[in-house]
């Protein structure tokens, strides 16, 4: 999956035997990755649309395990524009009932921040050794909103402890939870979620996309 076209293009065009068929209004593009059958989303950007496409990946298309890659806006320091982070765990951090005596974040019988897998994370490092490349982890926090504010960057990390932000992931995590699917989330670091963050965002769509 990948919220923009942008995000899913590069993978597309790796697959054989490809078919491309629509539904619920969405595009999904079937086909085989190094012997594996795959299909890849564009699920278009924000929470609602992630979590309709990632079900539908599982209800409809019966795939076993989701692979989510695409931007993030870095939180902590230690991010830097063109890093890749996989997230550890995922949290909403425009979610709040906090009127009812809750955290930010949590819903009754739900949970703050929801761990991705183990065993997908650990070959994703496996695989960015063998590639040369640096690959940090740590937890992601997802809103409906492009945050391009100081404050509220810094809000999210002191409160959620996150290094980075985006728009999807963690709806993809309940939806890979409630029913039982291995999920992984990678981020590619377009802006650090300031008052730059719009130029930062497309600056690094013009060189990286």
């Amino acid at each position: 999956m990948g919220a923009m076209p942008e995000e899913v293009a590069p993978i597309v065009a790796k697959l054989s035997n490809l078919k491309k068929s629509v539904y619920a209004s969405n595009t999904y593009y079937e086909g085989v990755y190094n012997g594996q059958e795959v299909v890849v989303a564009y699920s278009k950007i924000g929470k609602v649309f992630a979590t309709l496409t990632a079900t539908i990946l599982i209800e409809k298309f019966g795939c076993d395990t989701l692979l989510f890659s695409g931007v993030a806006g870095a939180i902590s320091d230690d991010l830097q524009i063109g890093d890749l982070i996989i997230a550890n765990g995922l949290c909403q951090h425009d979610l709040d009932i906090t009127a009812f005596g809750h955290p930010y974040g949590f819903v009754p019988e739900g949970e703050v921040c929801i761990p991705t897998d183990i065993t997908l994370r650990n070959i994703a490092k496996e695989v960015a050794k063998a590639k040369g490349l640096t690959l940090k982890e740590g937890i992601i926090a997802t809103g409906d909103q492009f945050v391009a504010n100081e404050a509220r960057k810094t809000w999210i990390g002191d409160t959620f402890k996150a290094s980075a932000l985006e728009m999807e992931g963690a709806s993809v995590a309940v939806v890979c939870s409630s029913l039982e699917i291995p999920f992984f989330i990678l981020r590619a670091i377009s802006d650090s979620a300031d008052m730059d963050a719009s130029f930062n965002f497309e600056a690094f769509f013009r060189v990286f996309c």
